[in-house]
């Protein structure tokens, strides 16, 4: 197994402002406490991947919500 990204984590809120930017979708949320049993902070580690497959994630937070985004508009119009 490897673990393939970035090596680089980010908040619940930078994923949710990356994903309104990229794709001009306005998201309903609201800020509260953190729940009883969760992680302050988690990213993978991709030093293995990056050895063993000789590739290295080149996009940033951004590109990706754009492309992620196209992908899922591309399942729902078939």
């Amino acid at each position: 197994m490897f673990n393939l990204g970035t090596g680089n984590g980010f908040s619940v809120l930078e994923v949710i402002n990356s994903f309104v930017k990229a794709t001009g979708v306005k998201l309903n949320y609201k800020i509260v406490e953190r729940r009883a049993g969760d992680i302050g902070k988690v990213w993978a580690d991709t030093a293995f991947a990056n050895s063993e497959l000789g590739w290295k994630a080149e996009k940033g937070i951004d590109e990706m919500m754009r492309s992620a985004w196209k992908w899922e508009l591309a399942l729902a119009n078939n």
